[in-house]
């Protein structure tokens, strides 16, 4: 069995954040767990669409705030903000309790490995080949400022009767070091010869101590070619109590 470390479990609490912060009693701990797992489910389920590369989930109090992070923040808001209005009742319908709900756009969406593994799952799925698919990726991926990518497919590649893995690499990717900003994205591809699974580690650059991972990508992404600053949308709505 293989004995690798996961790249973001590996580097929660030291250079990348909880998905999931909030605090609770024992009798509770167990129920909140679920209901986030349920959470995510419905919401990427519903906006698979709108390119979700995470949801994060924060509760106090009473409140519970869900912050959706998408590619296409217009598909989740909609027109005059109906389309969040909707997502915010039919979430809080599903888990039979008020909730505030942001959207955040993503600063760059080709070094964001989640989004850059659905991509490649989506070509699979229109039946491109998958190496050419991979390379594609990975040009973008260089392109958009990143210092090294990594791309392995798994399954059926080329309809072939023998499962079997690929990957290709470009750049760096230091598994190890705690303060290297390793961003992991997993998608799995339907195909008529079954599921190819996508694995993607996209290298961001080391972080100073004391610098988060989220703070890194705002700081690298707000400055465009032209010296400026370039700011992600965020928009918000509430529930009414």
């Amino acid at each position: 069995m293989g004995q690798k470390t996961h790249p973001t479990g590996f580097r929660v609490g030291v250079i990348k954040p909880w998905v999931s912060s909030w605090y609770a009693k024992i009798k509770e701990y167990g129920q909140f767990v679920a209901e986030d797992a349920k959470i995510r489910k419905f919401v990427k389920k519903k906006l698979y669409t709108a390119g979700v590369s995470r949801i994060l989930i924060a509760r106090k109090a009473q409140n519970t705030t869900i912050t959706v992070v998408t590619a296409k923040p217009g598909i989740v808001v909609g027109r005059n903000g109906q389309g969040i209005e909707e997502l915010k009742k039919e979430i809080s319908a599903y888990i039979n309790r008020q909730v505030i709900l942001n959207v955040v756009e993503v600063a760059r969406i080709n070094a964001d490995a989640q989004l850059v593994s659905e991509a490649i799952a989506q070509q699979l799925e229109k039946r491109v080949a998958f190496r050419r698919a991979m390379k594609q990726a990975m040009q973008r991926t260089m392109r958009s400022g990143a210092q090294g990518i990594k791309v392995m497919v798994s399954g059926r590649l080329g309809g072939a009767e023998i499962a079997r893995s690929e990957w290709a690499k470009e750049g760096r990717i230091p598994l190890q070091t705690l303060r290297a900003d390793v961003d992991y994205g997993f998608a799995e591809a339907d195909t008529m010869m079954g599921k190819i699974g996508v694995k993607v580690w996209v290298f961001k650059g080391n972080l100073m101590p004391g610098e988060k991972a989220d703070e890194n990508i705002k700081a690298k992404s707000s400055k465009d070619e032209k010296g400026g600053t370039r700011r992600g949308k965020r928009r918000t709505a509430e529930v009414a109590e």
